[in-house]
């Protein structure tokens, strides 16, 4: 079977810039660059002759800036978008803006100072790409050569599995979830309607180092419980919601009756980091039955292998379904190995959790 070439329309104002983002996709065999543009009006004129399967968006350009041009193409002619521009990258409210105008995926311009920067700036780009691509577009509310890593890992880079009988019965109860492309909105609605009885959840949104402070304060103000940028050392308390930091791993522990996390440098898992499997390993290790994952919307497998370890050790586990996620890539995979329980749509997200917290609590803890 003919396989389909994701076409891309790179849009920004620096000639290097476009450059470097065509190498780096065309280096991909399920990715061509079908044009560039230097700004939102030479893109427009591109886009009269063929509507690319996604663009790539940069922020500040001349003649109209990139959240314009964004909010244009969401009311004329949706098209998945992913925003490329250092300007996200300070905690700036640009980030938002962009989501909120229907951004698929917000990253930082590629990383060419060290083999490592590239290599990873590339994995992330293209993968980011393939996700978008097929992303279900939503018009939103008004509220260089290609690089191979040479081993898929699996959280084993950073934990051992978990063993059964190794996790001794305590009280408190946590949430743990995983989830990526289309994930920032989606947070958004799962945690604003908790009360601050809510059990501590710990949260790991596929973001690069740099974003999640930004993102964990934005959605602070929003919420009654509270969120914060995890840290190491961090005690998880009821109320809270701890999301990990972006380019690092975020894995819960326990010392006597209570958790604590641990923040931990380490090679992607599962193509990421942070990995969704590596916190739910440690979560079926440390919390056991005492633990609900939930996956949620976002493109590739992350998170279904600790997903099913969760529910083997007695974890309940539940999925986002199709209908509500913006790519049902993870939560797909994670029905697939058996690691889910129960599918609900992004609306019913929240009732499970504290549903769940009330059966939990009404039951002997263990």
């Amino acid at each position: 079977m003919h396989r389909k070439i994701i076409r891309v329309l790179v849009v920004d104002d620096s000639a290097s810039v476009r450059q470097t983002l065509s190498s780096i996709l065309n280096g991909d065999p399920d990715i061509e660059v079908m044009g560039t543009a230097s700004d939102p009006f030479a893109a427009a004129r591109r886009m009269q002759d063929e509507v690319p399967d996604v663009i790539i968006l940069d922020i500040e350009m001349p003649r109209m800036d990139g959240i314009t041009f964004l909010r244009k193409i969401m009311a004329q002619r949706p098209v998945p978008v992913i925003i490329c521009s250092t300007l996200t990258e300070d905690g700036s409210d640009l980030m938002f803006e962009a989501f909120e105008a229907g951004a698929v995926d917000i990253l930082p311009k590629p990383r060419v100072d060290t083999r490592q920067g590239l290599q990873e700036s590339s994995l992330r780009l293209c993968d980011a790409v393939k996700a978008a691509a097929h992303a279900r577009v939503r018009v939103s509310s008004a509220r260089a050569p290609r690089m191979v890593v040479e081993q898929k890992l699996t959280a084993d880079a950073i934990m051992p599995p978990p063993v059964h009988g190794r996790c001794n019965p305590v009280t408190e109860r946590i949430v743990c979830i995983g989830v990526s492309t289309g994930g920032t909105e989606a947070l958004r609605d799962v945690l604003e309607p908790l009360p601050r009885r809510t059990p501590g959840i710990l949260i790991v949104q596929h973001m690069p180092g740099g974003f999640t402070a930004a993102f964990a304060k934005r959605l602070n103000g929003l919420c009654e419980i509270d969120v914060k940028e995890a840290q190491d050392g961090d005690v998880v308390v009821q109320g809270t919601a701890y999301i990990a930091p972006g380019g690092r791993h975020m894995l819960l522990q326990r010392t006597g009756k209570r958790y604590h996390i641990a923040i931990k440098d380490g090679p992607p898992v599962s193509r990421h980091r942070p990995s969704a499997d590596v916190l739910f390993r440690s979560a079926a290790q440390y919390a056991g039955a005492n633990a609900l994952g939930i996956i949620m919307t976002g493109m590739g497998d992350d998170g279904a292998r600790g997903l099913l370890e969760m529910r083997k050790l007695g974890a309940a586990t539940r999925a986002q379904d199709e209908e509500s996620c913006v790519v049902f890539g993870m939560p797909k995979e994670a029905i697939a190995c058996g690691a889910v329980e129960k599918v609900v749509s992004l609306a019913q997200i929240p009732r499970e959790i504290l549903h769940w917290q009330d059966l939990r609590q009404a039951a002997p803890a263990g």
